[in-house]
Protein backbone atom coordinates (compact mmCIF):
# COMPACT_ATOMS: atom_id res chain seq x y z
CA UNK A 1 0.00 0.00 0.00
CA UNK A 2 1.19 3.47 -0.81
CA UNK A 3 2.63 5.28 2.16
CA UNK A 4 1.67 8.93 2.64
CA UNK A 5 4.03 11.84 2.92
CA UNK A 6 5.30 11.71 6.46
CA UNK A 7 6.67 14.36 8.78
CA UNK A 8 8.42 14.20 12.10
CA UNK A 9 8.06 10.50 12.82
CA UNK A 10 9.57 9.25 16.06
CA UNK A 11 11.44 5.99 16.25
CA UNK A 12 9.71 2.83 17.39
CA UNK A 13 12.75 1.33 19.03
CA UNK A 14 13.19 4.06 21.62
CA UNK A 15 15.05 2.49 24.48
CA UNK A 16 14.68 5.16 27.14
CA UNK A 17 13.51 7.65 26.09
CA UNK A 18 -8.28 35.69 15.52
CA UNK A 19 -11.42 33.79 16.30
CA UNK A 20 -13.17 34.69 19.56
CA UNK A 21 -13.71 32.19 22.30
CA UNK A 22 -17.27 32.31 23.61
CA UNK A 23 -17.85 30.28 26.74
CA UNK A 24 -20.26 30.25 29.65
CA UNK A 25 -19.19 32.25 32.65
CA UNK A 26 -18.21 29.08 34.48
CA UNK A 27 -16.41 27.47 31.56
CA UNK A 28 -12.80 27.74 30.51
CA UNK A 29 -9.56 25.94 29.86
CA UNK A 30 -8.75 23.18 32.30
CA UNK A 31 -6.15 24.21 34.85
CA UNK A 32 -4.71 21.24 36.75
CA UNK A 33 -3.93 21.70 40.40
CA UNK A 34 -0.80 23.79 40.25
CA UNK A 35 2.34 23.69 38.14
CA UNK A 36 4.34 20.47 37.83
CA UNK A 37 6.39 19.79 40.95
CA UNK A 38 9.89 21.09 40.61
CA UNK A 39 8.85 23.22 37.68
CA UNK A 40 7.47 26.18 39.61
CA UNK A 41 4.11 27.85 39.28
CA UNK A 42 3.45 29.92 36.23
CA UNK A 43 3.67 33.63 36.96
CA UNK A 44 0.37 35.29 36.08
CA UNK A 45 0.35 39.08 35.88
CA UNK A 46 -2.89 41.05 35.75
CA UNK A 47 -2.49 44.26 33.77
CA UNK A 48 -5.97 45.75 34.06
CA UNK A 49 -6.95 47.67 37.20
CA UNK A 50 -10.50 47.80 38.52
CA UNK A 51 -11.64 45.20 36.01
CA UNK A 52 -14.65 44.30 38.14
CA UNK A 53 -15.64 47.98 38.54
CA UNK A 54 -15.83 47.74 42.32
CA UNK A 55 -14.29 51.22 42.41
CA UNK A 56 -16.73 52.71 39.94
CA UNK A 57 -15.14 54.04 36.78
CA UNK A 58 -11.71 54.60 38.38
CA UNK A 59 -8.95 53.91 35.85
CA UNK A 60 -11.32 53.96 32.87
CA UNK A 61 -11.95 56.71 30.32
CA UNK A 62 -14.59 57.32 27.66
CA UNK A 63 -14.38 59.33 24.47
CA UNK A 64 -16.71 61.33 22.21
CA UNK A 65 -20.30 60.22 21.72
CA UNK A 66 -20.34 58.26 25.00
CA UNK A 67 -21.24 58.56 28.65
CA UNK A 68 -20.51 55.90 31.22
CA UNK A 69 -21.47 54.87 34.75
CA UNK A 70 -21.30 51.79 36.93
CA UNK A 71 -24.48 50.13 38.16
CA UNK A 72 -24.71 46.82 39.97
CA UNK A 73 -20.98 46.20 39.47
CA UNK A 74 -21.30 46.50 35.69
CA UNK A 75 -19.91 49.31 33.54
CA UNK A 76 -22.59 50.72 31.25
CA UNK A 77 -21.47 52.89 28.33
CA UNK A 78 -24.22 54.83 26.58
CA UNK A 79 -23.45 55.53 22.94
CA UNK A 80 -25.21 58.66 21.75
CA UNK A 81 -25.92 60.05 18.33
CA UNK A 82 -24.89 58.21 15.17
CA UNK A 83 -21.08 57.90 15.21
CA UNK A 84 -20.02 56.80 11.72
CA UNK A 85 -16.95 54.73 12.61
CA UNK A 86 -16.11 52.27 15.38
CA UNK A 87 -13.45 54.62 16.75
CA UNK A 88 -15.85 57.56 16.97
CA UNK A 89 -17.22 56.14 20.25
CA UNK A 90 -14.29 54.71 22.24
CA UNK A 91 -13.65 53.76 25.86
CA UNK A 92 -10.79 51.98 27.62
CA UNK A 93 -7.81 52.01 29.97
CA UNK A 94 -4.30 53.29 29.27
CA UNK A 95 -0.81 52.82 30.67
CA UNK A 96 -0.44 49.08 30.12
CA UNK A 97 2.95 47.45 29.62
CA UNK A 98 3.26 45.11 26.65
CA UNK A 99 6.32 43.07 25.65
CA UNK A 100 7.14 41.96 22.13
CA UNK A 101 6.83 38.19 21.69
CA UNK A 102 4.89 37.67 24.90
CA UNK A 103 1.51 35.93 25.04
CA UNK A 104 -1.50 37.70 26.57
CA UNK A 105 -5.09 36.72 27.25
CA UNK A 106 -7.92 39.27 27.35
CA UNK A 107 -11.23 38.11 28.82
CA UNK A 108 -14.47 39.94 29.59
CA UNK A 109 -18.23 39.66 29.94
CA UNK A 110 -20.19 41.86 27.55
CA UNK A 111 -23.66 42.52 26.17
CA UNK A 112 -25.57 45.37 24.53
CA UNK A 113 -29.09 46.74 24.62
CA UNK A 114 -29.50 45.58 21.03
CA UNK A 115 -27.61 43.33 18.63
CA UNK A 116 -24.44 45.15 17.60
CA UNK A 117 -20.88 44.50 16.47
CA UNK A 118 -18.06 46.31 18.27
CA UNK A 119 -14.27 46.16 18.28
CA UNK A 120 -12.12 44.87 21.12
CA UNK A 121 -8.53 46.13 20.97
CA UNK A 122 -5.25 45.98 22.80
CA UNK A 123 -3.01 48.53 21.13
CA UNK A 124 -0.49 51.31 21.33
CA UNK A 125 -2.38 54.41 22.46
CA UNK A 126 -0.27 56.80 20.35
CA UNK A 127 0.58 56.82 16.65
CA UNK A 128 0.96 54.51 14.79
CA UNK A 129 -1.63 52.77 17.05
CA UNK A 130 -0.23 49.28 16.45
CA UNK A 131 -2.78 46.73 17.68
CA UNK A 132 -1.58 43.20 18.45
CA UNK A 133 -5.20 42.40 19.35
CA UNK A 134 -8.04 43.80 17.21
CA UNK A 135 -11.23 41.77 16.94
CA UNK A 136 -14.79 42.45 15.95
CA UNK A 137 -17.24 40.86 18.38
CA UNK A 138 -20.96 40.33 17.94
CA UNK A 139 -23.04 41.20 21.00
CA UNK A 140 -26.61 40.42 21.91
CA UNK A 141 -28.79 41.37 24.86
CA UNK A 142 -27.51 38.29 26.76
CA UNK A 143 -24.15 38.63 28.50
CA UNK A 144 -21.48 36.26 27.23
CA UNK A 145 -17.89 35.70 28.20
CA UNK A 146 -15.26 36.30 25.54
CA UNK A 147 -11.59 35.32 25.72
CA UNK A 148 -8.78 35.89 23.22
CA UNK A 149 -5.14 34.90 23.40
CA UNK A 150 -2.65 36.83 21.27
CA UNK A 151 1.08 37.48 21.00
CA UNK A 152 2.22 41.08 21.25
CA UNK A 153 4.29 42.45 18.36
CA UNK A 154 5.26 45.61 20.26
CA UNK A 155 7.09 46.54 23.44
CA UNK A 156 5.64 49.60 25.15
CA UNK A 157 4.50 51.11 28.43
CA UNK A 158 1.83 53.04 26.50
CA UNK A 159 -0.46 50.10 25.87
CA UNK A 160 -4.22 50.44 25.89
CA UNK A 161 -7.13 48.04 26.28
CA UNK A 162 -10.20 49.45 24.63
CA UNK A 163 -13.56 49.02 22.98
CA UNK A 164 -14.65 50.93 19.89
CA UNK A 165 -18.42 51.17 19.96
CA UNK A 166 -19.47 53.38 17.04
CA UNK A 167 -21.23 52.57 13.78
CA UNK A 168 -24.28 51.12 15.57
CA UNK A 169 -26.43 54.14 16.36
CA UNK A 170 -27.53 54.75 19.95
CA UNK A 171 -27.44 51.89 22.46
CA UNK A 172 -25.91 50.78 25.77
CA UNK A 173 -22.76 48.65 25.97
CA UNK A 174 -22.32 46.69 29.24
CA UNK A 175 -18.94 45.37 30.38
CA UNK A 176 -17.80 43.39 33.44
CA UNK A 177 -14.97 41.18 34.71
CA UNK A 178 -12.43 42.42 32.19
CA UNK A 179 -8.96 40.98 32.57
CA UNK A 180 -5.72 41.20 30.60
CA UNK A 181 -3.13 38.73 31.81
CA UNK A 182 0.21 37.37 30.79
CA UNK A 183 1.39 33.98 31.98
CA UNK A 184 4.96 32.76 31.80
CA UNK A 185 6.20 29.40 33.00
CA UNK A 186 9.10 30.37 35.22
CA UNK A 187 10.95 27.11 35.68
CA UNK A 188 14.59 26.72 34.65
CA UNK A 189 15.47 23.82 32.38
CA UNK A 190 17.43 22.19 35.20
CA UNK A 191 14.18 21.45 37.02
CA UNK A 192 13.22 18.85 34.45
CA UNK A 193 14.24 15.26 35.10
CA UNK A 194 17.16 13.87 33.11
CA UNK A 195 16.64 10.21 32.30
CA UNK A 196 19.78 8.42 33.55
CA UNK A 197 19.07 5.66 31.04
CA UNK A 198 18.47 7.79 27.96
CA UNK A 199 19.93 6.49 24.72
CA UNK A 200 22.96 8.75 24.87
CA UNK A 201 23.85 7.50 28.35
CA UNK A 202 23.32 3.94 27.15
CA UNK A 203 25.76 4.60 24.31
CA UNK A 204 28.28 6.06 26.75
CA UNK A 205 27.96 2.97 28.93
CA UNK A 206 28.79 0.79 25.94
CA UNK A 207 31.63 3.06 24.77
CA UNK A 208 33.38 4.28 27.93
CA UNK A 209 36.68 4.97 26.17
CA UNK A 210 35.33 6.68 23.08
CA UNK A 211 37.02 10.09 22.55
CA UNK A 212 33.62 11.67 21.87
CA UNK A 213 32.12 10.49 25.15
CA UNK A 214 32.57 13.78 27.01
CA UNK A 215 31.17 15.84 24.12
CA UNK A 216 28.04 13.71 23.82
CA UNK A 217 27.52 13.64 27.57
CA UNK A 218 27.91 17.40 28.00
CA UNK A 219 25.71 18.36 25.06
CA UNK A 220 23.05 15.64 24.88
CA UNK A 221 23.05 12.91 27.53
CA UNK A 222 22.96 15.32 30.48
CA UNK A 223 20.04 17.33 29.09
CA UNK A 224 16.38 16.84 30.01
CA UNK A 225 14.14 15.38 27.37
CA UNK A 226 11.08 13.18 26.98
CA UNK A 227 11.10 9.50 27.77
CA UNK A 228 9.01 7.63 25.23
CA UNK A 229 6.64 4.88 26.33
CA UNK A 230 5.25 2.24 23.97
CA UNK A 231 4.83 -1.53 23.85
CA UNK A 232 8.54 -1.88 24.65
CA UNK A 233 7.76 -0.33 28.04
CA UNK A 234 5.01 -2.83 28.82
CA UNK A 235 2.24 -4.28 26.69
CA UNK A 236 -0.45 -4.86 29.31
CA UNK A 237 -2.26 -2.38 31.50
CA UNK A 238 -0.42 -3.55 34.59
CA UNK A 239 2.99 -3.67 32.94
CA UNK A 240 2.84 -0.14 31.53
CA UNK A 241 1.48 1.22 34.80
CA UNK A 242 4.47 -0.24 36.63
CA UNK A 243 6.92 1.10 34.05
CA UNK A 244 5.50 4.63 34.17
CA UNK A 245 5.22 4.54 37.95
CA UNK A 246 8.89 3.58 38.29
CA UNK A 247 9.96 6.49 36.08
CA UNK A 248 7.74 9.11 37.68
CA UNK A 249 8.76 7.90 41.14
CA UNK A 250 12.44 8.29 40.25
CA UNK A 251 11.80 11.83 39.04
CA UNK A 252 9.79 12.73 42.13
CA UNK A 253 12.50 11.30 44.39
CA UNK A 254 15.01 13.54 42.62
CA UNK A 255 12.70 16.53 43.08
CA UNK A 256 12.35 16.97 39.32
CA UNK A 257 9.52 16.97 36.79
CA UNK A 258 9.50 14.13 34.23
CA UNK A 259 8.61 14.63 30.57
CA UNK A 260 6.82 11.62 29.09
CA UNK A 261 5.57 10.80 25.61
CA UNK A 262 2.81 8.22 25.11
CA UNK A 263 3.47 6.60 21.72
CA UNK A 264 1.43 3.46 21.31
CA UNK A 265 -1.75 4.38 19.45
CA UNK A 266 -3.55 1.59 17.63
CA UNK A 267 -2.40 1.80 13.99
CA UNK A 268 0.66 3.85 14.89
CA UNK A 269 2.61 5.70 12.17
CA UNK A 270 0.36 4.71 9.28
CA UNK A 271 2.66 1.97 7.98
CA UNK A 272 5.80 4.07 8.35
CA UNK A 273 9.18 3.39 9.93
CA UNK A 274 7.65 3.38 13.42
CA UNK A 275 4.53 1.40 12.66
CA UNK A 276 3.19 -0.71 15.49
CA UNK A 277 0.97 -0.36 18.50
CA UNK A 278 -1.53 -2.78 20.04
CA UNK A 279 -3.38 -5.36 17.96
CA UNK A 280 -6.82 -3.99 18.90
CA UNK A 281 -8.39 -0.73 19.96
CA UNK A 282 -9.42 -2.33 23.24
CA UNK A 283 -5.81 -3.20 24.01
CA UNK A 284 -4.87 0.44 23.52
CA UNK A 285 -7.60 1.55 25.88
CA UNK A 286 -6.18 -0.76 28.53
CA UNK A 287 -2.64 0.44 27.82
CA UNK A 288 -3.43 4.15 28.11
CA UNK A 289 -5.40 3.51 31.32
CA UNK A 290 -2.29 1.94 32.78
CA UNK A 291 -0.08 4.74 31.49
CA UNK A 292 -2.25 7.41 33.13
CA UNK A 293 -2.58 5.44 36.35
CA UNK A 294 1.21 5.13 36.55
CA UNK A 295 1.47 8.91 36.81
CA UNK A 296 -1.33 9.16 39.33
CA UNK A 297 -1.66 12.43 41.23
CA UNK A 298 1.98 13.37 40.73
CA UNK A 299 3.22 16.16 38.49
CA UNK A 300 4.47 15.44 34.98
CA UNK A 301 4.48 16.82 31.46
CA UNK A 302 2.94 14.45 28.92
CA UNK A 303 3.03 14.54 25.11
CA UNK A 304 0.11 12.51 23.79
CA UNK A 305 0.66 10.32 20.72
CA UNK A 306 2.98 12.22 18.35
CA UNK A 307 1.67 12.37 14.75
CA UNK A 308 -1.59 10.61 15.61
CA UNK A 309 -3.87 13.63 15.10
CA UNK A 310 -2.23 14.74 11.86
CA UNK A 311 -2.21 11.22 10.48
CA UNK A 312 -5.93 10.97 11.14
CA UNK A 313 -6.18 13.16 8.04
CA UNK A 314 -2.91 12.49 6.20
CA UNK A 315 -2.84 8.70 5.96
CA UNK A 316 -3.88 6.49 3.05
CA UNK A 317 -4.96 3.76 5.48
CA UNK A 318 -7.40 6.02 7.35
CA UNK A 319 -10.76 4.67 6.21
CA UNK A 320 -13.89 6.27 7.72
CA UNK A 321 -14.06 3.44 10.24
CA UNK A 322 -10.37 3.80 11.14
CA UNK A 323 -10.79 7.57 11.47
CA UNK A 324 -13.67 7.15 13.89
CA UNK A 325 -11.59 4.71 15.91
CA UNK A 326 -8.59 7.04 15.94
CA UNK A 327 -10.67 9.97 17.19
CA UNK A 328 -12.29 7.81 19.83
CA UNK A 329 -8.97 6.48 21.10
CA UNK A 330 -7.32 9.90 21.27
CA UNK A 331 -10.31 11.31 23.12
CA UNK A 332 -10.22 8.31 25.44
CA UNK A 333 -6.53 8.95 26.10
CA UNK A 334 -7.19 12.57 27.05
CA UNK A 335 -10.04 11.51 29.31
CA UNK A 336 -7.86 8.96 31.09
CA UNK A 337 -5.08 11.47 31.68
CA UNK A 338 -7.59 14.03 32.93
CA UNK A 339 -9.16 11.62 35.42
CA UNK A 340 -6.26 9.37 36.44
CA UNK A 341 -3.35 11.85 36.18
CA UNK A 342 -4.87 15.15 37.38
CA UNK A 343 -1.46 16.58 38.29
CA UNK A 344 -0.06 16.15 34.78
CA UNK A 345 0.08 18.89 32.19
CA UNK A 346 -0.84 17.01 29.02
CA UNK A 347 -0.43 18.19 25.43
CA UNK A 348 -2.08 16.48 22.45
CA UNK A 349 0.29 16.43 19.50
CA UNK A 350 -0.59 18.78 16.62
CA UNK A 351 1.96 17.98 13.94
CA UNK A 352 4.17 20.78 12.66
CA UNK A 353 4.10 24.03 10.74
CA UNK A 354 4.72 22.27 7.41
CA UNK A 355 2.04 19.62 7.62
CA UNK A 356 -1.68 20.38 7.90
CA UNK A 357 -3.40 23.76 7.40
CA UNK A 358 -4.24 25.47 10.67
CA UNK A 359 -7.99 25.13 10.23
CA UNK A 360 -7.73 21.39 9.53
CA UNK A 361 -5.55 20.82 12.58
CA UNK A 362 -7.83 22.86 14.85
CA UNK A 363 -10.88 20.94 13.66
CA UNK A 364 -9.16 17.57 14.16
CA UNK A 365 -7.92 18.50 17.64
CA UNK A 366 -11.48 19.28 18.64
CA UNK A 367 -12.57 15.80 17.58
CA UNK A 368 -9.63 14.20 19.39
CA UNK A 369 -10.15 15.41 22.95
CA UNK A 370 -8.24 18.70 23.13
CA UNK A 371 -10.91 20.05 25.52
CA UNK A 372 -9.78 17.54 28.16
CA UNK A 373 -6.12 18.56 28.36
CA UNK A 374 -3.96 21.60 28.93
CA UNK A 375 -2.94 22.11 25.32
CA UNK A 376 -1.05 20.74 22.32
CA UNK A 377 2.49 20.16 21.07
CA UNK A 378 4.03 21.18 17.75
CA UNK A 379 7.20 20.31 15.83
CA UNK A 380 7.69 16.98 17.58
CA UNK A 381 10.58 15.18 15.89
CA UNK A 382 10.75 17.87 13.23
CA UNK A 383 13.07 20.72 12.33
CA UNK A 384 10.80 23.73 11.77
CA UNK A 385 12.02 27.02 13.23
CA UNK A 386 10.71 28.01 16.64
CA UNK A 387 9.24 31.24 15.27
CA UNK A 388 7.37 29.42 12.53
CA UNK A 389 6.19 26.84 15.05
CA UNK A 390 4.86 29.52 17.38
CA UNK A 391 3.11 31.28 14.51
CA UNK A 392 1.45 28.04 13.43
CA UNK A 393 0.47 27.12 16.99
CA UNK A 394 -1.00 30.55 17.64
CA UNK A 395 -3.10 30.30 14.47
CA UNK A 396 -4.36 26.85 15.47
CA UNK A 397 -5.08 28.09 18.98
CA UNK A 398 -7.11 31.02 17.70
CA UNK A 399 -9.36 28.57 15.86
CA UNK A 400 -10.12 26.47 18.94
CA UNK A 401 -13.31 27.20 20.90
CA UNK A 402 -11.29 27.60 24.11
CA UNK A 403 -7.76 28.94 24.21
CA UNK A 404 -5.08 26.37 25.05
CA UNK A 405 -1.37 26.29 25.88
CA UNK A 406 1.22 24.86 23.52
CA UNK A 407 4.77 23.51 23.63
CA UNK A 408 7.41 23.34 20.90
CA UNK A 409 9.92 20.56 20.32
CA UNK A 410 13.25 22.37 19.95
CA UNK A 411 15.53 19.35 20.09
CA UNK A 412 16.77 19.64 16.48
CA UNK A 413 15.68 23.02 15.12
CA UNK A 414 18.78 25.05 15.97
CA UNK A 415 19.30 25.95 12.31
CA UNK A 416 17.19 26.03 9.18
CA UNK A 417 20.17 25.24 6.94
CA UNK A 418 18.97 21.68 6.33
CA UNK A 419 18.27 19.47 3.35
CA UNK A 420 14.55 19.75 4.03
CA UNK A 421 14.07 16.01 4.59
CA UNK A 422 11.91 15.10 7.59
CA UNK A 423 14.00 11.97 8.15
CA UNK A 424 17.41 12.52 9.79
CA UNK A 425 17.63 15.91 8.11
CA UNK A 426 21.21 16.71 7.11
CA UNK A 427 22.34 20.14 8.26
CA UNK A 428 20.18 20.17 11.38
CA UNK A 429 21.51 21.28 14.75
CA UNK A 430 20.54 21.11 18.40
CA UNK A 431 17.97 23.70 19.47
CA UNK A 432 17.52 25.31 22.87
CA UNK A 433 17.27 22.89 25.76
CA UNK A 434 14.06 22.20 27.70
CA UNK A 435 12.97 25.43 29.37
CA UNK A 436 10.22 28.02 29.69
CA UNK A 437 8.97 29.11 26.30
CA UNK A 438 8.66 32.50 24.65
CA UNK A 439 6.64 33.87 21.76
CA UNK A 440 3.48 32.27 23.11
CA UNK A 441 4.87 28.79 23.79
CA UNK A 442 4.50 27.55 27.34
CA UNK A 443 7.61 25.38 27.07
CA UNK A 444 10.41 24.57 24.70
CA UNK A 445 11.08 20.84 25.14
CA UNK A 446 13.42 18.21 23.82
CA UNK A 447 10.69 15.74 22.89
CA UNK A 448 12.57 13.85 20.19
CA UNK A 449 15.82 12.72 21.80
CA UNK A 450 18.78 14.08 19.76
CA UNK A 451 20.93 11.41 18.15
CA UNK A 452 18.12 8.89 17.74
CA UNK A 453 17.48 7.91 14.13
CA UNK A 454 14.14 8.75 12.52
CA UNK A 455 14.24 5.60 10.44
CA UNK A 456 15.90 3.75 7.61
CA UNK A 457 15.61 6.56 5.07
CA UNK A 458 18.11 6.78 2.22
CA UNK A 459 20.86 9.40 2.18
CA UNK A 460 23.85 9.44 -0.16
CA UNK A 461 22.92 6.02 -1.51
CA UNK A 462 22.72 4.19 1.82
CA UNK A 463 20.04 3.57 4.43
CA UNK A 464 20.22 5.19 7.84
CA UNK A 465 19.97 3.05 11.00
CA UNK A 466 16.56 1.86 12.13
CA UNK A 467 14.15 4.17 13.94
CA UNK A 468 15.11 4.75 17.56
CA UNK A 469 18.75 3.67 17.33
CA UNK A 470 21.17 6.16 18.86
CA UNK A 471 23.72 7.11 16.22
CA UNK A 472 27.00 8.64 17.34
CA UNK A 473 27.68 10.44 14.06
CA UNK A 474 24.17 11.97 14.10
CA UNK A 475 24.68 13.17 17.67
CA UNK A 476 28.02 14.80 16.86
CA UNK A 477 26.60 16.42 13.73
CA UNK A 478 23.69 17.86 15.71
CA UNK A 479 26.16 19.31 18.21
CA UNK A 480 28.47 20.85 15.62
CA UNK A 481 26.07 21.43 12.73
CA UNK A 482 28.58 19.73 10.44
CA UNK A 483 26.97 16.89 8.48
CA UNK A 484 29.71 16.62 5.86
CA UNK A 485 30.09 13.05 4.61
CA UNK A 486 27.18 11.70 6.67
Amino acid sequence: MKKPLRYGIIGLAVLAVGVPVVVNATAGAEEPGGAPAGVGAAAVTELVTNGGFSNGTTGWWNGPNTTMAVGGGVLNVNVTGTPANYWDAPMGQDGLKLENGKSYTISFDAKASKAVTVRSTVQLNVAPYTAPHDKEIALTTTSKRFSYTFTSNISTTAGQVGFQLGRNGAYTFSLDNISLTTETATQPAGEFYVDPENNAYKWIGLNPNDPDKATIEANIASKAGAKWFGSWSGETEGAIEESVDDYVTAAATAGKTPILAAYNIYGRDCGGYSEGGPETAGEYEAWIRGFAAGIGSRKAIVIIEPDAVAQAIDCDEMTPANLATRRHLLTYATEQLKSKAPGAWSYLDAGNAGWLPEADMAAELQQSGIANVRGFSVNVSNYKATGASNTYAAAVNNLLPTSKKWVVDTSRNGTQNTDGDWCNSRGSKLGVTSQAGTGGAEYFLWVKFPGDSDGECTHAGHNDPRAGDFVERFALALISGNWSGI
